[in-house]
């Protein structure tokens, strides 16, 4: 899709975002002639994305309501800059349609679908609604009621497992799996309590849980003019707690008649809504039967659009600046498919986190002391970061995206492992030693795997690749981590980031301590407080998940040192306890 740069100059494009979509969008307007204008929060004075954009404006200070979350200082700073145009990019704001139709009210063009394009695609209840009424299929659900008994009452009938899934939002938050009548409960209110943290909505829809799934997606680009097409497929089934960790386009192993419907499907959808602009439709593919289901619609730019653009050609995001100013539409509906069959491609994206993927994914932050990026044409680095970046606790965890492209599915996924053999972010703990033992994987290698592949995979106790224990955490022992003669001390969290106390009887004072820093989200004790192995003491947010902990064993709570709302650092004394003596006590 070519856009016009001469009529595009003229724009200024203020950035309602920070990270790598930031820079990302910035990239594209730098290429296009156009204005930008980034917009930073105090942690990012410094970050990348304000240095690149031809002027910045300050939002706030680090806490999201106050800043990249506040539609009224966005549209302030718009006003400041002379801004003609908001691009969201993804997470924050940009599925909000009120944010849209402030932006429009405010005398701005909105680089984005239509708002009530949005609204109808925002909550995964209607959305259900409008799949039926296209013709899309979608899977066994319940969601006529939010009352606990009825909800529970429809997973019987449904059968066991099912998923528990957050109506609101996306990115993988509010959703758990019950594979028991006994479980569901408190799967209920897991996925509610992480619904109403990341969305302030939480309302739940319980489905069947195919339990061989792929994560099969589409990417369409729609105009102002009713025209609709697809630019294919990707394949997004390498999660780790719903978050994805491994893209690839396009989808591998996907049969003909499948791979068509599937297409065709996300097309009916979106043009049932009028879609103008890039978005992508989810499906879930049940591995053993080839049958798809509609899961949901973004009505945003996604993080693996990378991909996409890679194998096509496409810039998607000068797409959508062409397309909310009316001086293009998208090309022919075969244009994938003339693509694919002229100039065949293959293309891997890889999420790079500061995360200890070894132990529990524990977040990190840091600076970063020296970065050394692959340099080569198959390469595309896509990045929130530079040498003498800073991570900090208060955002996304994700730093950068390792994105390799070669004429086949293999020789892509080669150059990605040899990609990843080059990256290196010193001065920060991250994933790429995980992501070079993952890509080595014969299922991956094959195509072969369902979202429930990294649950299904014992994790190496270390980085295979060093042939060293990284830190004490990869110890599942209990470790000691204040002075105290015994205490709690923190096991390796389990995959659902569920962080628990152990130890043995102790004196008063013993303390539970911040495995990382964070945001106290809930309290959920009180000094005097008797709690049992396994209860919920408190949650921490950090880099926009939440991490439960939970004691280990009984214990008789002497005092709560933090309250909901405080910002906390790793190591932080959280509350002090006594443990009983008696025999038995862990």
């Amino acid at each position: 899709m070519d856009s016009n740069p001469a009529a595009l100059d003229s724009l200024v494009v203020l950035v309602a975002n920070r990270g790598e979509i930031a820079r990302r969008i910035i990239r594209t307007c730098t290429e296009l002639g156009i204005e930008s204008v980034a917009v930073f929060a105090d942690p990012d004075a410094d970050a990348p994305h304000v240095h690149e954009a031809t002027k910045s404006e300050h939002i706030g200070p680090a806490a999201l309501d106050e800043s990249y979350l506040s539609i009224d200082a966005i549209l302030d700073a718009a006003e400041r800059s002379s801004a003609t145009h908001i691009h969201p990019g993804y997470g924050f704001l940009a599925e909000r349609a009120d944010f849209a139709d402030a932006v429009i009210e405010a005398g701005l063009v909105w680089v984005g679908p239509s708002p009530d394009a949005m609204r109808s695609m925002a909550s995964k209840i209607e959305a259900r609604n409008v799949a039926v009424s296209a013709g899309v299929p979608i899977i066994e659900g319940y969601n006529e009621s939010q009352d606990p008994d009825d909800l529970a009452n429809a997973a019987d009938d449904i059968g066991y497992p099912v998923l528990i899934k957050a109506s609101a939002g996306g990115g993988g938050k509010g959703i758990r799996i019950a594979n028991t009548a006994d479980e569901f409960a408190d799967a209920l209110q897991q996925a509610r309590n992480e619904a109403m943290s990341a969305f302030g909505d939480d309302d739940v829809i319980v489905e069947r849980y195919v339990t061989a799934p792929r994560h099969i997606e589409v990417q369409i680009v729609g105009d102002h003019h009713g025209h609709v097409i697809d630019v294919g497929t990707r394949e997004c089934s390498v999660q780790r707690r719903y978050q994805k960790v491994l893209e690839e386009a396009p989808a591998p192993n996907l049969p003909y008649d499948v791979e068509k419907a599937i297409r065709a499907a996300a097309v009916k959808l979106a043009t049932s809504i009028d879609y103008d602009s890039a978005g992508t439709v989810e499906f879930i593919v049940d591995a053993d039967t080839n049958e798809f289901f509609f899961l949901e619609m973004n009505t945003r730019i996604q993080v693996e659009h990378t991909v996409t653009e890679q194998i096509t050609g496409l810039d998607l995001i000068s797409a959508q600046l062409a397309i909310s100013t009316g001086i293009d539409r998208p090309p022919s509906a075969d244009f994938f498919d003339n693509v694919r069959a002229h100039n065949p491609r293959h293309s891997f994206e890889a999420r790079i986190t500061a995360e200890d993927a070894w132990n529990g994914h524990i977040p990190q932050t840091g600076v970063v002391s020296k970065l050394t990026i692959p340099d080569t044409e198959d390469v595309r680095w896509d990045a929130a970061i530079t040498a003498g970046s800073e991570i900090t606790p208060y955002y996304d965890s994700m730093v950068g995206k390792l994105i390799v492209t070669a004429p086949t599915r293999i020789e892509a996924l080669d150059g990605l492992r040899t990609a990843l053999s080059t990256l290196a972010v010193e001065g920060l703990t991250t994933n790429i030693d995980f992501l070079l033992w993952l890509t080595g994987k014969t299922e991956i290698r094959a195509g072969m795997v369902t979202t429930r592949f990294l649950d299904e995979t014992p994790l190496p106790r270390s980085s295979p690749f060093s042939g060293q224990v990284l830190s004490p955490w990869s110890d599942k022992t209990a470790r000691r981590l204040t002075p105290h003669s015994s205490m709690f001390a923190f096991d390796s969290p389990s995959r659902d980031d569920r962080w628990h106390g152990t130890g043995a009887s102790g004196n008063a004072g013993s303390e539970v301590l911040a495995p990382f820093p964070g945001l106290i989200t809930e309290v959920m004790v009180s000094a005097g407080d008797e709690v049992a192995a396994g209860q919920p003491l408190m949650t921490i947010e950090a880099m926009k998940m939440l991490h439960p902990i939970t004691a280990a064993g009984p214990a008789t709570i002497d005092a709560v040192l933090v309250t909901t709302g405080d910002q906390v650092d790793g190591s932080q004394p959280l509350l002090t306890f006594v443990q009983p003596t008696s025999e038995g006590s862990p």
